[in-house]
């Protein structure tokens, strides 16, 4: 059998508009309060107040440039705010000392663009790799289950624990990649361009992948994504982000905050013309910035 085409799940993949395992008045896992993002005195992200709620699938999208792998990177506290807090579970990440950053950190689970697997390692101690620096004492058959467990649930057979990241295709990485991301039960996981780089049907199989975590465990999903199809697949939410730089002041720069099957009827045209792929008005503006 061709290991690329291993199946998923049977399962209805559509998700559209899904309850919160926690009712609508959970509290919510992750609180953004009047986040701003500076470099170099370059204003990236201006004033956002959001929530997510556990169990909740986001898709953050936007054009490039418009603060949306930014976003993602703050929740996680990879990034530090200019001004503003994120409290994950109501904490304040950017109050906690390096340790006890450490240590929450193991609650969240990272799927990279490009995988960013270890080229050195093969693909068993790829996926082995956060157990080992997380959870030291953990003996190696109990390693062995959890990383053959996670290997199986994203369809790949166990004779790819032995090969090296070189030795498999695109698509394939990327499901070690997420093997590697669940494999100390997070509780929030964050997608950078899941599918970037995949042909339709490798793209499709992850977002089946996504669905099929989402089924299996009680995880919160934030996925910042180009790809409308993985928006509209994965998502019971999508925010659109817009470039902080072609806003007046005080506009939001979150043109959009609603279920994907709002996306089309959006009030905003920007919205709209995103969604469908349509270069209009941004080639006007193009044109008067060259002017």
């Amino acid at each position: 059998m061709n290991t690329e085409e291993q199946p998923i799940s049977e399962e209805p993949s559509q998700v559209d508009e899904a309850p919160s395992p926690d009712g609508p008045n959970a509290a919510p896992l992750i609180e953004v309060n009047n986040l701003s993002i500076d470099f170099d005195g370059n204003c990236i992200l201006s004033g956002i107040t959001r929530s997510i709620t556990r169990g909740q699938t986001v898709a953050v999208i936007g054009e490039s440039g418009c603060g949306k792998t930014v976003f993602m990177k703050t929740l996680v506290a990879l990034l530090t705010p200019t001004t503003g807090t994120v409290l994950f579970d109501g904490v304040n990440l950017n109050r906690l000392t390096p340790a006890q950053l450490a240590h929450t950190r193991r609650r969240f689970g990272f799927v990279f663009q490009n995988a960013a697997l270890f080229d050195s390692m093969n693909i068993f101690d790829n996926v082995a790799f956060p157990i080992r620096q997380n959870e030291p004492t953990t003996g190696e058959d109990e390693v062995r289950q959890r990383v053959r467990k996670h290997l199986v649930e994203v369809g790949l057979p166990e004779d790819v624990a032995g090969k090296f990241p070189a030795e498999i295709s695109g698509g394939m990485q990327k499901r070690v990649g997420l093997a590697r991301a669940l494999v100390l039960q997070p509780e929030l996981i964050v997608y950078d361009e899941p599918t970037t780089g995949l042909d339709p049907i490798m793209s499709d199989v992850i977002n089946e992948l996504i669905l099929h975590t989402r089924r299996l465990y009680p995880v919160t999903s934030v996925v910042v994504t180009h790809d409308m199809h993985t928006a509209r697949k994965v998502a019971d939410r999508v925010m659109m982000f817009y470039p902080r730089r072609m806003l007046d002041k005080g506009q939001s720069q979150i043109l959009f905050d609603g279920p994907p099957s709002q996306l089309e009827h959006a009030e905003d045209r920007r919205v709209r013309q995103f969604v469908r792929g349509e270069a209009g008005d941004r080639l006007r503006e193009m044109s008067r910035a060259m002017a």
